[in-house]
């Protein structure tokens, strides 16, 4: 009992002296010091929010949705339309779908300075671009090509040569379109091997020409065409089937489609491989300038040829020239930039292409009929091969081919068709060969 009220007495005497003691301000303090703590608390509440809104803000600035204009919009449906034709249609599928995969990815919005871009200096597809701005891919395409082309047709019929010359018509009148639409000679020369319909050629002399870097001696800066001029060569080519039977059906008559040529002769082993050899020296002392195409193009049919080298070969004719066409169409495409590709000259460019093919088709199927005049029986060519003069191999001569089927259905024009098409594809490079000696 005396502990209890001890207990209770210093309790009690407590409660009287705690004003002494500075007890009640404590409390007071404790309010205030709480009161703070609440307010800020409160503050930093609203700072998270109103950095999580800055941090939202800035996630949109970054985002294509804010970055997003029209013709970066306009540049990615081509592109879908690109993989559309590819996969629906077949039209040139290892190229078209690359080249619109790649203008989907240099159209998707960004913002600048953050090494995204394929024009960016230091960014990943600036340094795959390299391949294109330096003409290192065509001669790697060229020596795909070379090794699986068979030269056989033309080695049996080699007037049929002429053929391929005589459709580089196409590019000398693209070239003087160009001229007199305001480019100036590098930029035409560039221009006009569009008429050659060879994506890896037009490519290869555009790096050259038009590459946004030589310097005239006016002092003029030329344009950078590379990316207008080889979609539209790669365009074109892929739309061989759609542009070329209109044409050729309107320049022949039914009984010209009827014509059969003669089986070709056999030509021996010994012929194909001394063939890459002699047409090697000869094509490129014609045109010394054409030697990265030239040279590669015949010494991959050396390699096919050679019956020693099949290795070598089929590595060229399969791996390679797909690594190599993969990164030719992705970037190409991809510079598509919508900024840099929607302009007038990209539209005259497309226009000149469009008529250069034509001219380039007319051209061939017109010496064909030419060429008929000194020749006589079953010597006489079937003219719709003159079109296939044209150096998209092989769609061009299996167009030649279906439109003579049409009209004959035993009428085989294949074999006869590949000579002037292969002839093309030299008489192309030769070309542009021809024209970077002038202009280069």
């Amino acid at each position: 009992m005396k502990k209890v009220i001890l207990i209770f007495g210093i309790l009690s005497l407590l409660v009287f002296i705690r004003p002494v003691l500075g007890l009640n301000a404590s409390t007071t303090n404790t309010t205030v010091t709480t009161t703070t703590l609440n307010r800020a608390e409160d503050t930093e509440e609203k700072s998270f929010v109103a950095e999580a809104v800055d941090g939202i803000k800035q996630f949109y600035h970054f985002t294509g949705f804010a970055n997003a204009k029209s013709g970066n919009i306009l540049m990615i449906i081509i592109g879908i339309v690109f993989i559309y034709l590819g996969i629906k249609f077949d039209y040139e599928p290892l190229l078209l779908i690359p080249i619109g995969v790649g203008v989907m990815l240099g159209n998707i919005p960004f913002v600048a300075g953050y090494q995204t871009g394929i024009y960016e200096t230091g960014s990943v597809l600036n340094y795959l671009y390299f391949g294109v701005v330096k003409g290192v891919y065509p001669p790697l395409i060229f020596l795909g090509i070379g090794a699986m082309t068979d030269f056989s047709s033309l080695i049996a019929n080699p007037k049929l040569m002429l053929l391929g010359a005589a459709a580089q018509i196409g590019v000398f009148g693209t070239f003087l379109g160009a001229l007199y639409l305001g480019f100036n000679l590098p930029e035409a020369g560039a221009i006009g091997i569009i008429g050659g319909a060879d994506g890896p050629t037009a490519i290869f002399l555009s790096s050259k020409l038009a590459n946004g870097v030589n310097i005239l001696p006016d002092g003029t800066t030329v344009k950078n065409l590379i990316g207008p001029i080889a979609i539209a060569a790669y365009s074109y080519m892929a739309l061989v089937p759609v542009i070329q039977p209109p044409i050729m059906k309107l320049l022949t008559t039914k009984k010209e489609r009827l014509i059969r040529m003669k089986p070709p002769r056999a030509v021996t082993q010994k012929e194909k491989m001394i063939f890459p050899v002699v047409a090697l020296l000869l094509t490129t002392f014609i045109s010394p300038s054409a030697l990265p195409l030239l040279g590669m193009l015949f010494f991959g049919n050396l390699l096919k040829e050679s019956g020693r080298t099949e290795r070598l070969a089929d590595t060229a004719r399969t791996k390679l020239i797909d690594i190599v066409t993969i990164l030719l169409g992705v970037t190409v495409g991809a510079s598509t930039q919508a900024d840099i590709f929607i302009t007038n000259d990209s539209l005259k460019i497309f226009g000149l292409g469009a008529i250069s093919f034509v001219i380039a088709t007319m051209g061939g199927l017109l010496f064909a009929k030419f060429m008929n005049l000194f020749l006589r029986g079953d010597n006489k060519l079937n003219p719709l091969i003159g079109a296939a003069g044209v150096s998209a191999v092989p769609d061009s001569a299996r167009v030649v081919h279906a439109v003579g089927i049409k009209a004959d259905p035993h009428n085989y024009l294949l074999m006869h068709a590949m000579a002037p098409n292969v002839a093309g594809v030299i008489g192309s490079a030769i070309a542009a060969g021809i024209i970077l000696s002038f202009l280069g």
